[in-house]
C-alpha cells in the first residue's frame, strides 16, 4: 500500500511539474487603469496557482502593449484590451498568426460617450442633446478663461483623445466657445466631475464605462443625433489622420482578452480559462466603487474579488483548478 501511495505521489508531482513546464513563464500587462489592473492581478493569481504558470506582471498601457504584442511577441497577456484602439494592428497580428483573441474581457463590451450630470437634464431636459448644450454653452464654464466654455476631453497619450479631438471638431464645439481641457491624468479627469457634481455645478466632457464614477455618479450621455456609424468611427474618428471626421455616437468598444499565439499553442489550459474570464459591466461597476472607497490597488482587488465572489470565477475553471485556488487563498 505504502508503495501505491508513494508511486501515486510521485506521479502526481511528475504532472504538476509537467504542467507547470508546458505553461512556463507567462508576462501578463498590468494595464494602468483599474479594471484592467484587477484582471491582471486575478490572471496571475489563476494562472500561478491553478495552472502551474510562472507568471508576472508587467507594465502595460494600450498602444505601446498592443504594439509590442504584435511586433516582438511580448506581453504574452493583455487582460483588458480595447481593441477598437488597434483594431488594423490587431487584425493583422490575427492574421499573422502571432496573436490570439480569447475572449471578452468585459461581456457587454465598453461604452464611451459625451456626458452631462442628470441633475442638469433633470432642470432642462435639452441638456441631454448636444444641440442643448451648444445653446448653452457659457454654463460649462471654463476653469482658466471665463470667455471660453470648457469641454473636458481625455488626458494626452490615451487613445481617446484622438476620438475626442476628431469628434469635436465634427461637432464643431469651438464655434460654441468650447475649448478641449487637457486635463493630464485620468485622476484630474475623474475628480472634475466629482467637484462638480459636489457643488451641482455644470459639466461637460468625456467618459467610458465601466467605471467607479459612472456607477458613483449619475450621468447621462449626450445625443449627437446622428445615430452610429461604426464603420467611419473606426476608419476615421479613432485615426490621427482623420481629414474629415464626421458625427457620429460612440459604438459599444470590444473589449477584449489577447494573447500571443505561442501562449495559446504551449498552454491550451490556460488559454481555456481566459476564454471564460469575463466580466459584465454592473458587475465591474461594483467591484471599481469597491476599489475606490477602499483606496484599493489591483491585488487588493484581485483578493477581495476571488474571496468575495467564489461562484463567479469558479465558473470559469475546472472544479479541480478551482480546488487549487481556494487552498491558495487560504494562504493570504
Amino acid at each position: 500500500m505504502k508503495l501505491v501511495i508513494g508511486a501515486s505521489l510521485i506521479l502526481a508531482g511528475s504532472l504538476t511539474a509537467a504542467h507547470a513546464a508546458e505553461c512556463g513563464k507567462v508576462s501578463i500587462a498590468d494595464m494602468n487603469w483599474n479594471s484592467g489592473s484587477m484582471m491582471a492581478h486575478i490572471d496571475r493569481f489563476i494562472l500561478e496557482h491553478g495552472y502551474g504558470c510562472d507568471a508576472e506582471l508587467v507594465p502595460g498601457d494600450t498602444m505601446p502593449t498592443g504594439t509590442s504584442m504584435v511586433e516582438k511577441g511580448e506581453p504574452d497577456i493583455a487582460p483588458e484590451f480595447w481593441s477598437n484602439s488597434l483594431k488594423d494592428a490587431i487584425e493583422k497580428g490575427v492574421k499573422e498568426n502571432r496573436l490570439k483573441v480569447a475572449g471578452k474581457s468585459l461581456s457587454d463590451g465598453g461604452e464611451e460617450g459625451f456626458w452631462v450630470p442628470k441633475y442638469l437634464v433633470d432642470k432642462d431636459p435639452s441638456l441631454a442633446t448636444i444641440a442643448g448644450i451648444k445653446a448653452n454653452a457659457k454654463m460649462f464654464k471654463h476653469p482658466e478663461d471665463p470667455n471660453k466654455a470648457a469641454f473636458w476631453g481625455c488626458p494626452a497619450g490615451w487613445n481617446c483623445q484622438i476620438s475626442n479631438t476628431n469628434l469635436f471638431k465634427a461637432l464643431e464645439l469651438e464655434k460654441s466657445g468650447f475649448e478641449l481641457i487637457d486635463p493630464g491624468s485620468g485622476a484630474a479627469l475623474s475628480g472634475s466631475i466629482a467637484k462638480a457634481y459636489e457643488r451641482e455645478k455644470p459639466w461637460f466632457g468625456y467618459y467610458w464605462a465601466p467605471t467607479a464614477v459612472l456607477g458613483k455618479y449619475q450621468m447621462v450621455k449626450v445625443d449627437f443625433g446622428s445615430g452610429t456609424d461604426p464603420e467611419h468611427h473606426i476608419s476615421c474618428i479613432t485615426q490621427v489622420e482623420c481629414e474629415n471626421p464626421k458625427v457620429t455616437m460612440y459604438p459599444p468598444s470590444p473589449v477584449h482578452t489577447i494573447t500571443t499565439i505561442e501562449f495559446a499553442d504551449r498552454a491550451p489550459e490556460a488559454f481555456n480559462y481566459l476564454s471564460k474570464r469575463a466580466f459584465k459591466n454592473d458587475q465591474m461597476n461594483i467591484l471599481l466603487a469597491w476599489m475606490e472607497e477602499n483606496q484599493a490597488d489591483g491585488e487588493i482587488a484581485m483578493e477581495h474579488f476571488l474571496k468575495n465572489y467564489p461562484d463567479d470565477w469558479a465558473a470559469w475553471v475546472s472544479s479541480d483548478v478551482a480546488e487549487k485556488i481556494k487552498s491558495a487563498l487560504k494562504r493570504l
